[in-house]
Parts: structure tokens; sequence; C-alpha cells
């Protein structure tokens, strides 16, 4: 596969006035018929030095259109002038993971119909070579009453490189609310097993644990969209509970079932992202806050809650007992933080903030003590001039040694991929 150059377009016009002085922003990608787009900020898209990582080529801010001709995902040279190789030419590729050693890029090829057809688990290194298909699952795994099919998009990856983690859905087409599950991908053994499947695990956004300990490189923290109903065939067709989403930790063997004291108390609500804090065992999520104001009408703030995973005691959110809580933006004004990532180390987070007038903005800030200390020196970086859409989010991250930040926009009338330097 030919390399595709990158615009490496300089586009100082997005800086402004209250811009540090010596950032530098790179437009990577300027198809102007197809659209590109970073792959979703949690996935583990990059090499561990730092200099390599993957974006998508024919999707959006969301989802990658897989069935098109067009999707490919690319690899990003930070080395070679921000060359973009492409990895993958297969349809139906999704759910890309770097290995943590760097040696190779795992990928899904998903040719499944619901309750037919199958899943391919393929691996290629970075450089193009050694492709092969490791597994192929095409029947039913144990304790499911139907074939997987419906693979969500992302995958993630084990620290020690040994499993992958995919989800996806058990339904039999003919009956509705079938059960979605959580897939452990053991890659040395070419097996595969549920570690858990329910029916409000559609929206899973599966993240393994960055620690190398023993204990905690199990660990993978799964969203709960509870009350979200589907029809057969896996399509969304109610949403019933008012305590919205939470979100649990479960090792991938299926043991150790625990919950983040997050949300469903009725005032905070957790908005379906969230995230390892580097390699630690603590997560952060984003909130929809719902507060009273003195004009009698709710104001509704965007923090961010880190926490620890504390044992199941039902779905209760904040309230489960031995609940250990920290607001890292608690000393910012209106905080309306909604997607961010942090750097490998977890000391630097970036966030989207988006305001009244529905601009997505982006800041950078320091993180200290774990569990004690709030997010501090709050740094403006730039207006992302995107459309306040689900499809154009500028989901902002960091490279895992901080010294980049990846945007999405759409600035220029067709989403694409974007850089910071100088940070």
């Amino acid at each position: 596969m030919k390399s595709i150059s990158a615009s490496n377009i300089e586009r100082s016009d997005l800086l402004d006035k209250k811009s540090p002085k010596g950032l530098k922003v790179i437009q990577l990608t300027a198809d102007p018929d197809i659209p590109c787009a970073h792959v979703y900020m949690e996935a583990q898209i990059f090499s561990p030095d730092s200099k390599r990582f993957l974006l998508e080529r024919s999707g959006n801010a969301h989802d990658p259109k897989k069935d098109d001709p067009e999707h490919q995902y690319l690899l990003c040279d930070l080395e070679s002038h921000n060359e973009l190789i492409p990895i993958t030419d297969e349809l139906n590729a999704i759910a890309p993971s770097f290995s943590p050693d760097g040696r190779y890029i795992y990928y899904i090829v998903d040719k499944s119909k619901v309750n037919s057809g199958s899943i391919m688990v393929k691996r290629v290194c970075p450089d193009g070579s050694g492709r092969e298909t490791l597994m192929v699952i095409d029947s039913v795994l144990p304790g499911a009453a139907s074939l997987l099919s419906r693979i969500y998009p992302l995958s993630t990856i084990s620290a020690d490189g040994k499993k992958l983690i995919i989800s996806g859905f058990l339904g039999d087409g003919k009956h509705s609310n079938c059960p979605w599950c959580v897939v452990a991908i053991d890659l040395e053994n070419t097996t595969a097993e549920i570690i858990w499947q329910d029916v409000f695990i559609r929206n899973s956004h599966p993240q393994y644990c960055r620690s190398t300990d023993s204990k905690q490189l199990h660990d993978v923290l799964v969203q709960h969209n509870h009350g979200y109903f589907f029809d057969a065939q896996g399509r969304e067709s109610s949403r019933e509970d008012p305590l919205g989403i939470d979100i649990h930790v479960v090792r991938d063997d299926g043991s150790g079932f625990r919950t983040m004291p997050w949300g469903r108390d009725g005032i905070e609500y957790c908005q379906g992202h969230q995230c390892w804090r580097g390699q630690s065992q603590w997560a952060i999520t984003s909130t929809s806050t719902h507060l009273p104001s003195s004009k009698q009408c709710e104001r509704i703030e965007a923090r961010l809650i880190e926490g620890l995973a504390v044992d199941h005691a039902g779905h209760l959110g904040l309230n489960t007992p031995g609940a250990v809580r920290n607001d890292l933006t608690r000393e910012f004004d209106n905080p309306q933080f909604h997607h961010f990532a942090t750097n490998a180390d977890g000391t630097i987070l970036i966030s989207d903030y988006w305001t009244q007038d529905e601009q997505e903005l982006l800041y950078i800030a320091d993180l200290g003590e774990p569990g004690k200390d709030p997010a501090r020196n709050f740094t403006y970086l730039l207006n992302t001039r995107t459309a306040f859409t689900k499809q154009t989010h500028s989901h902002p991250f960091l490279s895992p040694d901080g010294q980049r930040a990846f945007f999405n926009s759409n600035e220029s009338g067709i989403l694409q991929a974007y850089m910071i330097e100088g940070l």
C-alpha cells in the first residue's frame, strides 16, 4: 500500500490572542472529499515511544464508515514529516489497538450480521509486513445463545499485550432486548471468552487499565447504559432509566465486578466519557451535574471527577459504600468539560470546553496528587472552530509523552485531523 502525503499545512490562523506563544497547529489531513478523523480519544492507537499513531480515513468523530471502500486506518509517522501510511485495506476493518511493545497493530474485520457471518482478529506490523489472521469467530461462544455480531468500533489491549477486549451483540434476530457482551481474546492461545453479558452494555467503551501491576493490568473499565432497550436487530428502541448510566470495572476473566462511584443520584449523571488516569488505578469521568440556581431553574455543569473502583453494591453510582472521589474541576468557574484525556504519566490533562454559544475550546491543565488535588493551571489553547454536532466533536487527546495534542475539526468544510506542537 502506498503512503498518502500528509497535508502538513501549518494553521497559525487557528491560534488567537489568548493562545500561548510557541504553539504550532498542523493540519494532518486535507482530502477535499473524504472526511478524516482521529480514532476515539480513549483508544490505544499510539506506539509507546509517542512517534507513531493511527488515524482514520472515511469516518467521523464517533463512527468508522467500515463498509466504505475508502475507509482505512492510517499510520502517521511523526518522525517522517507526518507521513500517512495505510495500515488496513480491507472492508469492515474496525477497532484497532497498538500493542504495548509497539510491535503489532491488532484490528477486527467484522463480516458478521445478526446471528450469522464471521469476525476475524488480525494483526500487522507497523511497517505493513507480517499481516495475519489470528483467529476467526464464526460459531457460538461458550455461554452465549447466539453468534457474536455488531462489533463495537473500539478495542483495548492489556498492558502485557496478552489479551484483546472487544464487545458486540448476542441477538438472535427474532427477539428484542437480547444481551450485548464483552469478550476477552487470548492472543497467545487464540481463544475467546465472554466475560460479561447484559442487555444494557451496547455502548461499552471497554478500556484496559494501563498499569503493569499484576492485578491492575487485568481490570477493564466498561460503560453500563441502564434503560437503553434494543430491537431484534440491535437497534435502539427506547430509553427508560431516569438515573442514567454508570461505569464498572471487571477483570478480564469475568471476576471482580466493581463500581466507579459516579452518577445515579438524580443530580450527577455520567455523560458517557471516561478513561483511566494515565497508568494509575484512578479513572476520570465527565458529568452532567444538574444544580439549582438563584433563578429557580437548573444550572448544568460538566465536571471532571476522578475515583477508584469499589465493591459493587447495586447500581448506586456515587452513593456506593466506600466511594472515593475527587472533583478535578472544583476550582474552575462554571466547568463545561466533556471529552478529555491524559498523558501516560497521568500528570497532564487536555479537554474540550463547550461554551454557551456552541464553541468547542481546548484547555490543558496540570494534575496533582490523585484523589486529593484539583486540576490546576488551566491554559486555553485554541478554538477548534468545529461544528457543534456529535459527528464533528473535537475529541482532544495527548501523545503518551504529553508533548503533542490532537483534535478534530470541520472548520475547512469537511472533518479533518489536526495536531498541536509546542506544548
